[in-house]
């Protein structure tokens, strides 16, 4: 695996990670309406902890967004080209010991559904079901990430 750096993303990164949601491989066909016209916008980032997994180039692998006051991950995704190497197990371990910092007690995740066993695998346990609303015509997982246990 190439040397990977998790750092504090800046507005100057919108478009990137903007073209890195807008071009994810999970959201084509029905769940395409999810992403179609997102922005990942300059003030969001610097609003919130968004946080991007960086190679030795600078070149965005993926990239997550926390948002503290409702203790939930509101973004997560890892570019098509870097998926099996465990930039998202990565992103997840910064999340929950930033979001441990943070003082919270667990983070909460409103999965898209074929990531649910993602989370599952990186220590998210299923809490319910979030019911189709607006753009989103299915239901998603909820989840959630315990920050009392001993870190893992």
């Amino acid at each position: 695996m190439p040397e990977i750096t998790v750092r504090r993303a800046t507005a100057a990164d919108s478009a990137r990670l903007t073209r890195l949601v807008r071009r994810s491989a999970a959201y084509r066909g029905p769940y395409a309406v999810m992403v179609d016209g997102y922005q990942v916008g300059g003030a969001y980032i610097e609003h919130h902890p968004v946080y991007a997994a960086v190679d030795a180039d600078d070149r965005v692998l993926g990239f997550y967004a926390l948002l503290l006051d409702e203790a939930e991950l509101d973004l997560a995704f890892v570019a098509d080209s870097a998926q099996g190497l465990g930039i998202g197990r990565l992103l997840m371990a910064h999340m929950t010991a930033e979001a441990r910092a943070a003082g919270l007690d667990a983070v909460r995740v409103v999965a898209h559904p074929p990531a649910e066993a993602f989370y599952l695998r990186t220590g998210a346990r299923r809490t319910g079901t979030v019911g189709a609303a607006g753009r989103v015509h299915w239901d998603r997982p909820e989840l959630s990430y315990d920050l009392t246990a001993a870190a893992a």
